[in-house]
């Protein structure tokens, strides 16, 4: 039986402190000498910040080789999220993302996935060689947004491809939607596949009460978890949990390929602290979360117009579980795309909230949020109504475009290639990206056909104000295309 640590303690802390108590004169990197060297930096992040940006040591341990306190942290942090070993990265779950693929495949091999995946999957591709066999996922046909896989659908990719290595899922969504995990994980394990989840929204479901399961209590085999983004710890600090033996020694291999040998120990104990508050307070921290978001859900749906969506998305064979943490609301009722009220919250009312898509916003509400923040964001919205709504007809109705994959993302990424107008690339092969971010799923990735209605789409995107990344043309007026 598995002992259970102490989560009080947090190491990595502990041993920065003394490093700081014992007034170590630094001849080593980074160049700033605890902020000495830089005083307008130091006055810009403070004294106690810069005094612990320090270097790899051995009593301060080393990520890619951890022996001591960092080989704690990371321990205690499998052991609060219910895991065989944690990794703590510092790239950012995109990190943690290539580290799950590289791991599961090697050049050629099949992978099966949704295609509304984050960047970091598909550059994952690109990195390794990897083929995607791509599911669709569902769609709701009245907020236009995709949805998860239905086992269904997994099986008939399983049983198409039975050679594949492995099938990554995102759960959640940005818009809060998880597939049935657990069904998918005996699903695939029966055909000796791993299963990987891109678990980057989902750090509550491991302390939370009423929540969607995690991955690791659904037996997935590894999980990338966003610490950063509803855990509390610092933006590019992420976890990669894995269990069911997987081999730690190559896993960490894998990750070393793509993470940096120079990590931030500000980071790293942003992790430790925020794993050792979750762990001993998790529970009332989610719990409050999910008053907030329950109560802001109601007064949305009262204004008229909106439609904040919660659990009744719950029991189409696309959605197994909703996250109710998620303040996701649909917003093509009042006549205005989400990146427009997304701007307008912004610009107008001094709320910055997490993205907006053609008919969609995203808030996140979080443990450092209370009733006061709610109230103002809910008044913004109904002002927005009242003084900016239009007749919604005409508008873009859907978010996910179903894609013609030719060619496989790497093949494409390197084929030679030539740049064409936007509208003059419609019939040709996308060597690049093409996507929203936030949230940074692709509209397009390399060996998809252009088509009509996805340049439709991106010139729509563009024309409310969604900020178009991964194209070589910052002007977004060219496209590269496979030559010939």
């Amino acid at each position: 039986m598995k002992m259970h640590l102490f989560q009080d303690r947090a190491p990595l802390r502990d041993a920065l402190l003394q490093y700081k108590q014992n007034r170590i004169l630094p001849f080593d990197v980074p160049g700033h000498k605890q902020g000495k060297g830089n005083p307008r930096l130091r006055e810009f992040l403070g004294e106690k910040c810069l005094a612990v940006d320090v270097n790899s040591m051995k009593p301060l341990d080393n990520l890619s080789h951890p022996v001591s306190v960092i080989k704690e942290a990371e321990e205690l942090a499998a052991d609060a999220f219910g895991a065989d070993h944690a990794f703590f990265i510092v790239n950012g779950t995109t990190a943690a993302v290539q580290a799950m693929v590289m791991t599961a495949c090697k050049r050629g091999d099949k992978i099966i996935m949704p295609r509304n995946v984050h960047i970091s999957a598909i550059n994952s591709l690109i990195l390794c060689g990897a083929v995607p066999v791509y599911v669709n996922p569902g769609v709701n046909s009245k907020l236009g947004i995709p949805l998860g896989m239905t086992v269904e659908d997994v099986k008939k990719a399983i049983e198409k491809n039975p050679n594949a290595k492995a099938v990554f899922v995102n759960n959640p969504t940005y818009y809060g939607i998880c597939s049935d995990l657990k069904a998918i994980v005996k699903l695939a394990h029966a055909h000796g596949m791993m299963v990987l989840v891109d678990e980057a929204h989902g750090t509550h479901f491991y302390f939370g009460e009423g929540l969607p399961p995690s991955a690791m209590s659904c037996g997935a085999d590894m999980a990338a978890v966003s610490l950063h983004k509803t855990g509390g710890s610092l933006t590019q600090s992420s976890l990669l949990l894995i269990r069911n033996g997987l081999n730690v020694g190559y896993v960490r291999q894998i990750l070393s390929l793509t993470q940096t040998t120079s990590a931030s120990y500000l980071l790293l104990s942003s992790l430790d602290i925020s794993r050792r508050n979750l762990a001993l307070h998790g529970k009332e921290i989610f719990a409050r979360v999910l008053d907030l978001v329950e109560y802001a859900r109601g007064e949305i749906n009262l204004i008229g117009g909106y439609y904040a969506y919660g659990k009744e998305m719950e029991g189409h064979p696309a959605v197994h579980a909703f996250d109710r943490t998620k303040l996701s609301v649909f917003t093509r009722g009042i006549g205005l795309a989400g990146i427009e009220i997304y701007d307008m919250l912004r610009d107008d009312y001094g709320i910055q909230i997490e993205f907006g898509d053609i008919g969609n916003i995203l808030a996140i509400v979080s443990v450092g949020d209370n009733e006061l923040a709610v109230e103002r964001l809910v008044s913004a919205l109904y002002e927005i109504r009242r003084l900016k709504s239009k007749d919604p007809t005409g508008m873009f109705d859907h978010e996910y475009i179903t894609p013609r994959v030719e060619m496989s993302p790497q093949e494409a990424f390197y084929a030679n290639k030539v740049s064409l107008p936007l509208r003059q690339s419609i019939g040709f092969l996308c060597g690049e990206f093409v996507m929203c971010y936030p949230p940074g799923i692709p509209i397009l990735a390399p060996g998809e056909r252009i088509t009509r209605e996805i340049i439709d789409y991106t010139i729509y995107a563009m024309e409310k104000g969604c900020l178009l990344t991964g194209m070589q043309d910052i002007s977004v007026e060219t496209i590269k295309v496979v030559e010939g």
